[in-house]
């Protein structure tokens, strides 16, 4: 072996030996966690995802709170109710930092408000909210919008005169064109090719955020952003967003400024005109694009894998369905429009949706955060920019508050008289300051969604399918494997 070959591997070794050296010298200032390699740190361990039942098995070793390494990056993880509680609702301040690690950066460039941090996601998030309620989240008008999205599902189940289906585009379709009339101010029909890709695109970009190359990206970012591969489709998706969406921003512009505004856009339009004169604004295009985004990747991802999993559970457990038509035939007359106030009216039906959001366990271990100021957590001192991740899983799952954790159970949600009890460890959607900002608007929509569908149709598996997968196909959110199932009409 030449002479130079020799000193180049020898100087590789020792700059290995020193870079673990380092981790472990670093290590010492995070809660304990398994020893981090060099370049790759923990990547090894977590079969190179942030998968959480892995976090869950590394917790029983290292307890509730305990760090892993994303590369040379440390990560926090809080494993368990008491601790998820404590971190996102005891510290929600100082855990309210969104961190910009490159994948996050190239995605969003801290707009919006679900990537972004500080004045900026204060701002985005006051006015989201704020929009949402004058669209009518909570009153009569919006539901209106999405009980004729149900209606419509109901309809095209129908046509399929019980014949195989997947349900899957159809829910999808249904369940964007609410997001659609929210934002937009106009739906989309099922043929519509732009929007179908639209659709595409933010099923690949969301799926994309939890995967292997996500995190080889985050790690090796100077050598993703020059290599083929999918992770390219990540930033293909998100260009064809948008442009979807700039499309739909020069219409709205087109026809001037509204007095009385229809949808996010008008009211973001009119947002931007009131605050010109404020340097400290960040109302902006760019930060619209952003927040338009959010609005149809959260509010569609939830609602959508949600009412797919619903399916499956009553398909797989027939006697469940066949227990919610009953109530459903009992407290709510066939003519009338199912509403969400109605949900008090039957507290089994009520309890089956939450137990499908528990045991769906979508959003799995949320997404990252970080700390914007120095704090501590169950005798852990967290430095500010620790990055966070709240393992919800862990909080869904958790024995001490779940009696059956790891079974569909309805029975979680009832008490022993039968009436709807909420539960404390509950967190689809998780919680604090960074609660899914689309919650309500998700909630209305499942129960009316998962309500109409129900009220309208016995779901059975095709002729001789006696076994449905249900493992859940690891992504972005947890979304159950495809499968087809019959629209039988009551």
């Amino acid at each position: 072996m030449p002479l130079l070959t020799q000193l180049a591997l020898g100087l590789f070794f020792a700059l290995l030996v020193a870079h673990f050296f380092k981790l472990q010298w670093l290590r010492r200032r995070y809660p304990p966690g398994p020893t981090p390699l060099p370049i790759i740190g923990n990547l090894w361990t977590l079969k190179f995802v942030l998968h959480y039942e892995i976090l869950m098995q590394l917790a029983k070793t290292y307890g509730n709170i305990f760090t892993v390494w994303l590369g040379h990056t440390p990560v926090v993880v809080l494993n368990g109710y008491q601790t998820v509680r404590e971190g996102l609702i005891g510290h929600s301040e100082e855990l309210s930092g969104r961190p910009t690690t490159p994948l996050f950066e190239e995605m969003a460039k801290g707009k919006g408000v679900v990537l972004s941090s500080g004045h900026t996601w204060k701002q985005q998030r006051r006015f989201g909210l704020m929009t949402l309620r004058n669209l009518g989240l909570g009153k009569k008008s919006l539901e209106a919008r999405i009980q004729e999205e149900a209606e419509s599902l109901v309809e095209y189940f129908a046509t399929t005169k019980e014949k195989i289906l997947d349900p899957s585009p159809a829910i999808v379709h249904s369940v964007t064109n609410v997001i659609s009339a929210v934002t937009f101010g106009h739906r989309f029909s099922r043929d519509d090719k732009e929007f179908l890709r639209l659709i595409e695109s933010i099923d690949v970009a969301t799926n994309m955020l939890a995967s292997l190359w996500a995190r080889l990206f985050d790690v090796f970012p100077w050598l993703m952003r020059r290599l083929p591969g999918p992770h390219n489709n990540i930033f293909e998706s998100k260009a064809y967003v948008e442009d979807f969406v700039k499309k739909e921003i020069k219409s709205h512009k087109e026809n001037g400024l509204s007095e009385e505004p229809q949808d996010v856009i008008d009211f973001y339009l009119n947002k931007i005109s009131q605050d010109s004169q404020d340097i400290t604004s960040t109302f902006d295009e760019d930060n619209m694009i952003g927040l338009v985004n959010d609005f149809f990747g959260a509010g569609l991802e939830t609602t959508t894998t949600a009412l797919r999993w619903a399916l499956l559970y009553l398909v797989n457990q027939p006697e469940i369905q066949e227990k919610v038509q009953k109530e459903l035939s009992a407290a709510i007359d066939d003519s009338e429009v199912i509403q969400y106030e109605d949900r008090k009216r039957v507290p089994y039906t009520n309890a089956v949706i939450h137990e499908v959001l528990r045991m769906s366990n979508i959003a799995a271990t949320g997404m990252l955060k970080q700390t914007v100021k120095d704090t501590s957590l169950q005798g852990f001192s967290i430095e500010k920019g620790t990055l966070i991740i709240a393992n919800l899983s862990s909080s869904l799952y958790d024995p001490a508050y779940w009696e059956t954790p790891r079974q569909f159970n309805p029975g979680h949600f009832l008490d022993k008289e039968g009436n709807f009890i909420q539960k404390e460890a509950f967190l689809p959607f998780s919680a604090g300051h960074r609660v899914c900002l689309g919650e309500q608007l998700a909630r209305t929509e499942l129960f009316i969604f998962f309500t109409s569908l129900l009220r309208a149709f016995t779901f059975k598996l095709p002729e001789g399918v006696k076994n449905v997968n249900m493992d859940p196909v690891f992504g972005g959110t947890m979304k159950p494997h495809p499968y087809q199932i019959c629209a039988v009409p009551r």
